[in-house]
């Protein structure tokens, strides 16, 4: 079931077009994989789905509502979290959690408090204003405030930015517990590519305010034909960078390593070539096509454009 419809939603700033006539569906359960580069109109969608911003046409309904008809409703159902959005600095921590339960009609808000507190561990810092936080320490904050009204719907924005990776990890685990335990639906904005083949069931790229592809995170990787070769040379490093020279093929250096950008078909070649030429490596590991390369590729054409 869609609990998240979007039809040729279009934002206008003057005659830039910033979205331009998406649509998409978020099914309930599902974790969707919001992407593009920067300027794609990610956030501007986003907000869009959160009523900050009015669309210039189009339609979005959620739980099969009209948005613009029953936003109250709605927005009691869903929430939003980024790290880029700042929770009022002259307030504690517990200010910020308490006064934005009361936005919802939370049964027991004490209780919902105090397990949002527990969970972003957040109790040696619930004293603190926001201002006197760390990058990290606001991003779980935010995270807190999203969950408090138990939301059917969450729209994250870049979540586990400025985390360390434990903390990131936690939150990746979070996530995915969350919908298993109560099938939560979540749009996920990220540009770190493992943590969406991670987290994401399917992922939609958009560029120049366009929707340009929509599959899952492995589909999307298997449309590369491009494999990575990475070799610890032991002997000849010199003569495999000016066998990749010759040859145009990328390649990057990792201290005595080679990676080296090839068509997986054409690796067995490439490798009897190096041997001809006397080239001798310990350890070799060949590393599929990832989400990052469909990333990479795509930006790279749509640039071009």
């Amino acid at each position: 079931m869609d609990v998240l419809q979007v039809k040729n939603l279009t934002k206008k700033f003057g005659t830039f077009v910033a979205v331009d006539g998406i649509s998409l569906d978020l099914r309930e359960g599902e974790i969707l994989g919001l992407l593009g580069p920067n300027g794609a109109g990610k956030t501007t969608t986003i907000q869009m789905m959160l009523g900050v911003l009015t669309p210039t046409s189009g339609m979005i309904r959620y739980f099969d509502k009209n948005f613009a008809d029953h936003k109250e409703e709605i927005l009691e159902q869903i929430n939003f979290s980024s790290a880029y959005t700042n929770l009022p600095w002259r307030l504690t921590v517990r200010e910020n959690l308490t006064y934005m339960s009361y936005l919802y009609d939370i049964a027991d808000r004490k209780a919902r408090l105090q397990k949002m507190i527990e969970i972003f561990r957040l109790k040696e810092i619930l004293n603190l204003e926001i201002h006197a936080l760390s990058a990290g320490e606001k991003t779980r904050v935010n995270l807190a405030k999203a969950l408090l009204n138990f939301p059917k719907i969450l729209l994250l924005d870049e979540p586990t930015a400025s985390l360390d990776p434990e903390a990131a990890k936690f939150i990746r685990e979070f996530l995915l517990s969350e919908r298993n335990k109560f099938n939560l639906s979540v749009v996920f904005t990220s540009h770190n590519m493992p943590e969406v083949e991670e987290v994401c069931d399917r992922v939609i790229f958009i560029n120049k305010g366009k929707i340009i592809s929509d599959d899952t995170p492995q589909n999307l990787a298997k449309t590369i034909d491009i494999s990575h070769v990475e070799l610890n040379v032991a002997d000849g490093l010199k003569r495999t960078i000016e066998f990749c020279r010759k040859q145009n093929m990328k390649y990057r250096l990792r201290g005595r390593n080679i990676v080296v950008d090839i068509k997986e078909n054409k690796i067995p070649d490439f490798l009897k070539q190096l041997m001809n030429k006397g080239v001798n490596y310990e350890e070799i590991s060949i590393e599929k096509p990832t989400l990052e390369d469909y990333f990479l590729q795509i930006a790279a054409v749509k640039s071009k454009k």
